[in-house]
């Protein structure tokens, strides 16, 4: 199976190829949404990469797909500022129990 990576990232985009790692430019909203819908239903892919930034943009259609628990894998990586949340696993935890999670 193959990985693939959706991202806006050229930098990220040119490091992974190096790594053998498939890319996908997407400009916009639109053209991520329709490409991460696209290589979800592709039987050859086992992992699909996404920036955090990527992942921002479409979050809820990604999060639905992974409650399916089909593959692809859907995995999300830094952007190049190295930033992402803490733990948004956490943070839905607290927002729906409206407690604080061990750990926190």
């Amino acid at each position: 199976m193959k990985s693939i990576l959706l991202t806006s990232n050229d930098d990220i985009i040119n490091g992974l190829r190096l790594a053998g790692v498939r890319s996908v430019k997407c400009n916009d909203r639109a053209e991520l949404l329709k490409n991460f819908k696209s290589y979800t239903k592709t039987e050859d892919i086992g992992i699909i990469i996404l920036t955090y930034s990527s992942f921002k943009e479409i979050k809820d259609e990604v999060l639905e797909f992974k409650l399916t628990g089909k593959l692809p894998l859907v995995v999300t990586i830094p952007d190049l500022d190295g930033k992402m949340e803490d733990d948004f696993i956490l943070k839905y935890v607290r927002e729906s129990v409206g407690v604080k999670a061990v750990g926190d």
